[in-house]
């Protein structure tokens, strides 16, 4: 059987109901490794929410209680695709734009309007890309977020295809005639996956040390979206002094995973001017315990604070 994979790449799916409450985004600051001097992001009197908190929210919903990870991820079948095996699927790329301030709690009336925006297929397997953005009651968006999702094994023509109609910013290589302009060390804590899958994403692979080992991990690995935030929350506090709202534009891709307890180092560099004041950075994850890189491909654009270089 052959297929036309072209057929899903534009393909728009159901909205998705969102909302957050202030309690949720003191959860997600802690889930990330917020630490007791870091007031601005944990107490409510003179504070604001982490800007990458959106990627929580394809997962988490509307829902304010546990969900079952399992019924978060079925989705909706794509046209032109053969039916792709959610139990081998990873989270391989992450990216937000941040167009407007989150407020701290969201109300009713707030959706994910989704859409596919790139298919690929390789010998591996076959990549998924996604567009959501992040709108409110009134249809004013906040928030462009992209996601990959690399189904492995999968097999649609066996031929390599690629087609795609929107993308992020792509992160610029790391220089190697120079040093890094800022390095953040952070460590995670042993109950961190405990603390982030608050936020909901409830995959049991990050709590329970039986189904990592079957999965061929040695245990329970700290989630992905977590090290992402570990890396954006260090880079706005090294950069721009803690100042949330400096920071417009995120990504990464996920290399290879972390445990909890592990500790990470983020190196960044200065690669040229971004919109609106920014500078663009592009930056590297470090898995100190593993000695892999846990997060590569590393962009982000930030305005920077005066006196933020080491």
């Amino acid at each position: 059987m052959s297929y036309d994979l072209g057929k899903a790449v534009g393909f728009k799916s159901k909205d998705q109901p969102v909302s957050w409450t202030r309690k949720d985004i003191i959860t997600y600051a802690l889930g990330v490794g917020a630490k007791h001097d870091e007031l601005s992001l944990v107490y409510d009197k003179s504070w604001g929410p982490l800007p990458t908190y959106p990627v929580v929210l394809a997962l988490k919903g509307d829902d304010q209680d546990v969900t079952l990870f399992a019924a978060r991820t079925g989705g909706e079948p794509l046209p032109g695709l053969p039916k792709l095996n959610s139990n081998r699927v990873v989270h391989a790329t992450q990216s937000i734009e941040i167009l407007k301030d989150l407020p701290v709690a969201s109300g009713s009336g707030w959706k994910l309007s989704r859409r596919v925006v790139g298919v690929h297929e390789n010998k591996s397997g076959i990549i998924i890309d996604n567009e959501a953005i992040l709108l409110d009651s009134h249809g004013v968006p906040y928030a462009k977020l992209y996601s990959s999702a690399f189904y492995l094994g999968s097999k649609a023509n066996g031929d390599k295809f690629s087609k795609a109609i929107a993308a992020p910013p792509q992160a610029k290589p790391v220089p190697k005639d120079r040093k890094p302009d800022w390095v953040v060390r952070d460590k995670t804590s042993p109950e961190q996956a405990l603390i982030y899958r608050l936020s909901g994403d409830y995959n049991p692979l990050h709590i329970d040390p039986e189904l990592g080992k079957v999965m061929g991990f040695g245990g329970v690995i700290l989630h992905g979206l977590s090290s992402y935030g570990f890396a954006a929350r260090g880079l706005i506090q090294a950069i721009a002094n803690g100042d949330s709202r400096a920071l417009t534009v995120f990504g990464a891709r996920f290399t290879s995973p972390v445990k909890p307890g592990d500790e990470l180092e983020t190196s960044a560099w200065e690669v040229g001017p971004g919109p609106n004041g920014t500078s663009e950075i592009t930056f590297i994850t470090k898995n100190l315990t593993s000695g892999k890189v846990a997060l590569g491909n590393g962009v982000a654009f930030i305005k920077k604070a005066e006196k933020s270089k080491l």
